[in-house]
């Protein structure tokens, strides 16, 4: 099997460990730290990751120059390319650290809602971020490094090792009595440990060198023209994602950043079920946009993976608005009592209803980037991201978080359908057509599934046993609706072959 092949693999593997485990830890983290601590702990974790945007998208373009000098057999250039980059990366590091320090003499007047023991925690876990990935942008170059050499076992394997250690540490550590600091330097530890570890696989597995030849200023502007549109992209997603706990954390209690941090996330996780369907065929889409295929061949394209995708979507969508405050109660409930977990359904519902359009229309977005016409969509989603925080920071002095992410998921809402004139307009697909047969067979599908999981929500109980017992309901009775109503023939045997497969080899 191809690096490639088991790469995607790992991707996957990843992607549902991440959500499977994070949906574990996160009521496990709550509880132990309580609301309060947890809301600092998300926040400043936030902040910190909101500076790392400093490293300028250097870290694709890392892949990209190195895969062109590997393809070219210039080994002096690519020497000459990642030295020039650990020199820009050692610039960014130390402006990292500068600005960190300037924030950090502000903390005090910044984070009005907290007490001095709260400060403290939060001064001390900046520092330690803020150490940490000073550290972390140049070693991130690595990784770069590994996937423009297409080695992507040993970094995705590695990855994987890291966070299940990791989980396992986080647990064992919250068990003896620690709290928020020490899973800072958890998280930090074994970050610079992925940093070391693939640093050595760099240097000694795959022979890479780093070596100045000659630094020329035109060749760091080609570098860094090169990343600006992946820096524009790193900004809208901190509008997106992040944006939002710099406003609250100035207005609002810890209590609340913990609401909103828990939203966040569970509307995160949304992306990563569509992320792992999509992801199989795009590299065959981005094949096609890049050749003659005609604006209709294209939308065909976007059909059949949007199709997928939305299939995917909708289980979940669906679900989480019939039973979602009931598994929130469930899962973070003890803590956030009912109506911090009330918000919480709210505000991840609110994402994953925005999310929806974006996900299913994700190939859109392989065009764009086949073409080189992405500056139109950078532009316009950091223009009004920048206007929906600003939306959301007014409501949220009324409406708190809940008013914060309706801000954001109005702007995203109004972008996507100005994408959508666009794609229609300037890229020739047939965005009319690509809704039409969306819905096509699946909206009566749809209908069949709401009205019998509404009834589903009538299974009298209340706990775990409950919830499983409406999931399974709810579950069988879509699969069977999609399957006979809603599937064209082609995403029958999509689905069915596998399954045969597995019972003819019995």
């Amino acid at each position: 099997m191809s690096q490639l092949k088991k790469g995607a693999i790992l991707n996957y593997i990843t992607i549902i460990l991440i959500n499977v485990v994070g949906l574990v830890l996160t009521p496990f983290i709550l509880r132990y730290l309580g609301k309060d601590e947890y809301g600092i702990f998300i926040t400043i974790g936030a902040m910190v990751g909101t500076i790392s945007i400093l490293d300028f998208g250097l870290n694709n373009t890392i892949v990209r120059f190195v895969a062109k000098y590997r393809a070219e057999k210039d080994k002096k250039g690519e020497e000459n390319f990642l030295a020039t980059t650990m020199i820009i990366y050692s610039v960014l590091s130390l402006l990292v650290l500068v600005v960190g320090f300037a924030f950090y003499t502000q903390i005090d007047s910044y984070f009005t809602q907290m007490n001095a023991e709260e400060l403290r925690i939060a001064k001390i876990m900046y520092l330690i971020l803020i150490f940490n990935l000073a550290i972390r942008l140049p070693g991130g170059s690595f990784t770069g490094i590994c996937s423009g050499y297409e080695a992507f076992v040993f970094p995705k394997t590695l990855n994987i090792i890291r966070y299940v250690l990791r989980s396992l540490t986080v647990v064992g550590v919250l068990l003896l009595g620690g709290k928020s600091i020490a899973l800072v330097i958890i998280d930090t530890i074994f970050g610079l440990s992925v940093v070391a570890v693939t640093g050595f696989f760099v240097f000694k597995k795959l022979k890479v060198r780093f070596k100045l030849h000659s630094l020329n200023k035109s060749f760091v502007k080609h570098i860094l023209k090169y990343s600006v549109w992946i820096f524009v992209f790193s900004l809208v997603s901190l509008f997106q994602w992040k944006a939002g706990h710099w406003v609250l954390g100035s207005i609002c209690p810890p209590a609340i950043l913990t609401i909103y941090g828990i939203g966040i996330t569970l509307g995160t996780y949304y992306g990563g079920f569509s992320t792992a369907i999509s992801g199989v065929f795009l590299p065959k889409a981005t094949q096609m946009s890049v050749g003659n295929a005609t604006g209709e061949q294209l939308t065909d394209m976007m059909i059949k993976i949007g199709r997928l995708s939305f299939i995917v979507l909708m289980y979940i969508l669906i679900a989480f608005i019939l039973y979602g405050y009931q598994f929130v109660l469930l899962w973070v409930g003890k803590t956030l009592g009912e109506e911090g977990s009330y918000q919480t359904w709210i505000i991840a519902l609110l994402i994953m209803v925005a999310y929806t359009l974006p996900l299913v229309q994700h190939f859109g977005n392989s065009i764009l980037e086949a073409k080189n016409k992405l500056s139109f969509k950078a532009i316009l989603y950091v223009s009004f991201m920048a206007i929906g925080t600003g939306i959301g920071a007014l409501l949220a002095r009324e409406y708190a978080a809940v008013g914060m992410i309706t801000g954001t998921v109005a702007a995203w809402l109004i972008v996507q359908n100005v994408m959508n004139f666009y794609y229609h307009k300037t890229i020739k697909l047939n965005i009319p057509r690509f809704f039409k047969e969306l819905v096509n067979k699946t909206i009566i599908a749809l209908v069949i599934i709401l009205i019998s999981g509404y009834f589903i929500n009538y299974i009298p109980g209340g706990g775990w046993l409950n919830f499983i017992i409406k999931g399974s309901a709810y579950t069988l009775v879509y699969g069977v609706s999609m399957y006979f109503v809603g599937l064209l023939k082609y995403e029958k045997e999509l689905f069915s072959k596998p399954i045969l497969a597995v019972l003819k080899r019995k």
